[in-house]
């Protein structure tokens, strides 16, 4: 175990047991934690905030939970497992029967040993989810349940998001939004927000970066609608972005495609699993999903690509107590980083470059990038060398295609023309265009 994913795998396992939704304490620790990785700015946004067709929740809090029979055993128990309570259930202190009790319970349909993952965030209601033999534990006992949940919300509460602004040599930002509202599931949610810790790390500790990265953490869905709210203008700038989840399971990587499929991100992401030799499995943009649906709607049209492994919805234990730390390896998630840190420095990359001399040919030699001896060289030997791709540059670059655009022309990975590019701009033959 190298010494990344042995402290991948340390924050992986602290922050597991936290009790996380869409607002509360856990949400507010979990940054805490976040921000030994990467300095985050915590903020907050006041429950009753209206946020488009939407408001901001009252905040909850749970302090405990549980089902005892008549004996005062705990047959479900919150301090077990805090998947055992529907996120968001209000407070109730009684003792029921059976019946009584049955519609407030749920069994995943086809994991007998699993607890789901249940909520009731816009709907006042309680509930617990428990397994099968747990369920059958309760029939069992009939009468006499006592029911207790100690929760409360709090109208004057708020919901809390983290936000790091890295700024570049361009004022153009790139998005990174993952999401912290699942209470102790590993890949779905926990997974994606220790990567991004990460990856803003390594973003911060870049000495070249080109484009700015506006990197945030949210509940999903109202937070990520909240951010979009409070930060309009910004927001309404970018194009380009990545939501971060599901990245540590045992199965294969996809990628989830932008609502473009001809925008650059699709195609650099693909680019970047061919240069590793990954296999992946493409999906094409669904209206269903995370916090996409948000950043691509008609207001943001952000194109916001998702790099997965083992993707939501796509394996069984999805949403059940099943998705826990033997589910996930901190070493998948270093996997996951790594191909996401290479997208990144493609993303970077593709901007537009200007021929600093566009009058006639560039006269290479004196440069020391072309042959001093003359006539010995045809086009065909010039064939996939940097010679030719520097020429190709010096023809193409007038500061309105971007290197992705040339790429394709070129019929060439943009990866291809990254040293010609480099050695252009060493040499003052090229320039990067501001905006």
């Amino acid at each position: 175990m190298t010494d990344r994913t042995a402290l991948i795998d340390r924050y992986l396992k602290r922050l597991f047991p936290i009790t996380r939704s869409l607002t509360g304490p856990g949400n507010r620790e979990t940054l805490r934690i976040l921000q030994e990785i990467a300095p985050l700015a915590i903020k907050e946004y006041p429950s009753g905030t209206p946020v488009y067709d939407w408001i901001i929740p009252p905040e909850w809090q749970v302090r405990d939970a549980y089902i005892t029979n008549r004996h005062g055993q705990r047959i479900v128990d919150f301090q077990a497992s805090n998947l055992h309570l529907v996120s968001y259930s209000e407070a109730i202190d009684a003792t029921l029967d059976f019946a009584e009790l049955t519609p407030h319970l749920h069994v995943h349909p086809s994991l007998p040993t699993a607890i789901p993952y249940r909520t009731s965030y816009y709907q006042r209601d309680w509930g617990f989810c428990l397994t099968q033999d747990q369920y059958r534990q309760l029939e069992e006992a009939g009468t006499d349940l006592h029911v207790r949940i100690d929760s409360a919300v709090d109208a004057q509460g708020s919901l809390t998001v983290g936000e790091l602004l890295i700024p570049g040599e361009l004022k153009q930002e790139i998005l990174i939004s993952t999401y912290i509202c699942h209470p102790s599931l590993a890949n779905d949610n926990l997974s994606g927000m220790v990567l991004t810790a990460f990856l803003a790390q390594a973003l911060l500790e870049s000495r070249k970066l080109q484009h700015s990265y506006r990197i945030i953490f949210v509940p999903e869905t109202i937070g990520a609608i909240a951010y979009c709210a409070m930060n309009e203008a910004a927001m309404k700038r970018i194009d380009t972005g990545l939501v971060v989840t599901t990245v540590g399971g045992p199965g294969a990587f996809g990628y989830k495609q932008s609502f473009d499929p001809d925008h650059p991100i699709n195609a650099l992401i693909e680019e970047t699993f061919h240069a590793t030799d990954t296999e992946f499995i493409r999906y094409p943009f669904d209206i269903h999903g995370s916090d996409e649906r948000q950043y691509s709607s008609q207001g943001f049209r952000i194109n916001v690509a998702t790099i997965t492994k083992d993707k939501y919805y796509e394996y069984d234990v999805y949403h059940s107590s099943l998705d826990n730390l033997a589910f996930i390896s901190a070493d998948a998630v270093g996997q996951s980083l790594t191909l996401y840190m290479s997208l990144i420095q493609h993303l970077d990359a593709n901007q537009c470059y200007r021929n600093r001399y566009p009058n006639c040919e560039t006269m290479l030699s004196k440069h020391a990038l072309y042959p001093t001896i003359g006539g010995c060289l045809l086009p065909r030997q010039l064939d996939r060398t940097e010679l030719n791709w520097i020429l190709w540059l010096l023809f193409w670059c007038d500061g309105q295609r971007s290197l992705h655009q040339i790429a394709q022309q070129l019929e060439v990975p943009m990866r291809v023309l990254l040293p010609a590019v480099e050695r252009l701009l060493a040499k003052g033959l090229l320039e990067r265009v501001a905006e």
